[in-house]
């Protein structure tokens, strides 16, 4: 099978990224921009966003998770330890984040260290999610082989049944992870594959270094 893509082509041409219009702090920047995608009324998820792990078998991998808050400190998603992400994150905490937003041409990468936040930060989320997906928490042995969708499917009914009219308890083994940056890079699109690179480096004196690359 083989299909040529060669001929895809796509001016970019709906903005500009230049260094007099952009914050000090990324994180700021990243405020910005992510304003400005919600604005502009897309895509459907902007806080979907592609997280890289080194796999356990020496493989990287990519997959596309939600972020469900940032602040000064960094970006937060939620997750099952037990998973491949999990025990990816474990054994080498190093991860890279991307956003693309297509509405607007942009693209935010990051790499920064992973780490558990705080229990109580786990629980707070956890008991503010719709029940359906609390009792998915429970019953998914997230990654783990199993037989058959039936077989999942038996195992919720049996919790929905167990658990009917109870406060359902955060799984120990899942939980939230802060990723705290040690560079983002800003991408925006241009005419003639010309694009804009902004990259922020924290230094050893904890202030941000800008950088422009090249396209």
């Amino acid at each position: 099978m083989q299909e040529d893509l060669s001929s895809y082509r796509k001016s970019y041409e709906k903005s500009s990224l230049v260094e007099g219009s952009i914050k000090e702090n990324p994180l700021e920047q990243f405020q910005k921009w992510f304003y400005e995608v919600e604005a502009t009324g897309g895509p459907d998820e902007p806080n979907a966003m592609t997280i890289s792990t080194m796999g356990l078998d020496g493989y990287p991998k990519n997959r596309v998770v939600l972020m469900k808050k940032y602040t000064h400190e960094g970006f937060i998603f939620y997750t099952n330890y037990n998973s491949e992400k999990g025990r990816a994150i474990l054994a080498n905490p190093a991860v890279c984040l991307s956003f693309f937003w297509p509405n607007l041409e942009r693209q935010v990468i990051i790499k920064g260290k992973a780490e558990k936040i705080a229990e109580n930060l786990s629980d707070g989320y956890f008991e503010s999610r719709p029940v359906g997906s609390q009792l998915g928490a429970v019953v998914s042995d997230q990654s783990e082989v199993i037989g058959s969708r039936e077989v999942l499917e038996k195992k919720l009914a049996e919790l929905e049944k167990e658990l009917e009219g109870k406060e359902i308890e955060r799984p120990k083994h899942w939980g939230g992870y802060l990723v705290r940056p040690v560079s983002i890079e800003f991408w925006q699109g241009r005419p003639n594959r010309l694009h804009d690179r902004i990259r922020y480096e924290l230094q050893e004196d904890l202030n941000w270094k800008i950088e422009r690359l090249a396209p």
